[in-house]
């Protein structure tokens, strides 16, 4: 891994800013790059000021220019090219985002792989960005509607998907026709100049116009930049609620478009009728995969009152196996958090729960001892709770799961939707009636709906996204890429007359 970075010159160039080919020394706030797997300190990055990200949005826009005249499916060409270049380096890639997140090196190749992926998906979506044809109520005319490159499209990305979140937009966005200019997670910088890296390689050789790929290392302050940025017509953000707020704001405040991404507090129902192999997989999985730091992370078990107590045994088992360890040793199934400050955070949801009156049938706590020196290593952990808890209403980024009874469907229907977010939700059945009443109208409030497989894990095809707190945004698959356009309805006179809409009548 480190010959590695030192192959893509991370570690000898320490700058956070490029417009592409350019790097911009900058004399922003520096950032230190920790591992949370061993709390080594990988490389420092300096970070963004005013005018190094002024700099990089005033070539993006040059860029534009040329950009959006290139065919779609050349722009697509470039991205398949990407996406070569990524299988090439999936391996390295997908070790530095295990080591610098500190997810298992297994879920760091898998995010690699969702950014090949995506770069499929785009090209192929780059010779079908279609429209609609409409009959005119006109004789004589012809109606039409067509997308049209949207401009510059910021990119605020989440510590927790150092690199995958970013492909989903960018791929998309590229084959559109825009540029994009990516401020990720300054716990994460170094998988971003890692891709820039990669990109820089790809594009260079295809004489890509300097600025279609911007990147902005930066705190807070670099991604208010952003979204008060009326020059950026888009902002696409995935993070916190309380982040997506006030990105919304700001950019709503300009009638600037956002596309938001943002928590999500997601349930398994368990019915009485579940397989309850498949169930123990799903849950286990999705409660503490990424160490629970996942936006579709499974917090709560909502589970049959008939099955609740047989469920809980094996829970309780199954998590008695598990291996919590260095996430590049594959045979360990939690890695660590991802510093100091999530850790507390997990200890103050534990006691916060404790205080509500919640009782863990499997207990918490930070892992101490040799090999977890960091200490970010905390242990997984169940407590039956209520769904009016505060803190079950809260999303805690780590592996604390909560499970509760039910005795009908709707009963649980209305506990998976009874809280504020509305991302990803499942249910374990083999109760067809079940499973279309979760799926209906008066069914789960979420963007995603899963039957008999967990919360935790999309693919690229669908659009990925959810309702209230979660943000409404939508990306990835399906026709997210509208997303990314501007919509324009044409009409064409062929006749020699003027005949006005809706039958009137203005004689000269």
């Amino acid at each position: 891994m480190i010959a590695f970075l030192k192959e893509l010159g991370i570690l000898a160039n320490n700058a956070g800013v490029s417009t592409g080919q350019v790097w911009i020394k900058s004399k922003g706030e520096t950032l230190t790059s920790f591992s949370p797997v061993d709390g080594n300190v990988i490389a420092k990055v300096s970070g963004a000021d005013k005018n190094a990200y002024d700099t990089v949005v005033a070539q993006a826009q040059q860029a534009f220019e040329e950009w959006r005249t290139w065919p779609a499916p050349k722009r697509g060409e470039i991205v398949r090219q990407v996406g070569e270049e990524l299988r090439r380096q999936k391996d390295p890639l997908g070790k530095l985002v295990s080591y610098e997140m500190g997810k298992s090196l297994q879920e760091g190749l898998g995010e690699v792989q969702e950014m090949i992926d995506i770069c499929d998906f785009a090209v192929g979506l780059s010779r079908q960005l279609h429209g609609l044809t409409m009959h005119s109520e006109r004789p004589g005319h012809r109606m039409y509607e067509q997308y049209h490159p949207l401009g510059l499209v910021g990119v605020i990305s989440a510590f927790n998907f150092p690199v995958a979140v970013w492909s989903w937009n960018s791929m998309l966005a590229w084959v559109c026709g825009d540029v994009c200019i990516w401020k990720p997670s300054e716990k994460t910088p170094l998988c971003a100049i890692a891709c820039q890296k990669i990109i820089q390689k790809v594009f260079k050789k295809n004489n890509v116009p300097e600025g279609v790929s911007g990147l902005i290392i930066g705190g807070r302050e670099t991604g208010e930049w952003m979204s008060n940025d009326a020059r950026i017509p888009l902002v696409s953000a995935t993070g916190s609620t309380r982040m997506g707020k006030a990105v919304g704001a700001a950019v709503g405040q300009r009638l600037g478009r956002s596309l938001l991404e943002l928590g999500g507090n997601n349930a398994i129902i368990i019915s009485q009728d579940a397989d309850l192999a498949i169930a123990m997989v799903a849950a286990t999985f999705g409660a503490v995969g990424t160490a629970g730091q996942r936006c579709t992370t499974t917090r709560r078990l909502i589970i049959h009152e008939k099955v609740y107590n047989k469920f809980k045994e094996k829970l309780v088992h199954a998590y008695s196996q598990l291996k919590i360890g260095n996430p590049l040793n594959e045979k360990n199934h939690v890695g660590p958090l991802i510093d100091k400050d999530a850790v507390n955070s997990y200890l103050s949801a534990i006691e916060k729960c404790i205080a509500e009156g919640g009782k863990f049938i499997v207990e918490g706590g930070v892992v101490k001892g040799k090999g977890y020196e960091s200490g970010c290593y905390v242990r997984p952990c169940v407590a039956e709770a209520k769904n009016s808890f505060e803190i079950v209403q809260h999303e805690t980024f780590a592996p604390i799961l909560y499970i509760m009874k039910y005795k009908t469907m709707e009963e649980a229907i209305a506990l998976q939707n009874g809280v504020p977010q509305g991302l990803s939700s499942s249910v374990i059945t083999n109760n067809l009636r079940e499973a279309e009443k979760f799926l209906s109208y008066a069914g789960s409030d979420c963007g995603i709906a899963n039957v008999n497989i967990g919360t935790s894990g999309a693919e690229i095809g669908g659009a990925f996204g959810g309702e209230k707190e979660t943000g409404g945004g939508r990306e990835s698959g399906s026709d997210a890429w509208k997303v990314y356009m501007r919509r324009q309805t044409n009409t064409i006179n062929y006749s020699d007359k003027l005949p006005l809409a809706q039958g009137i009548k203005f004689d000269l």
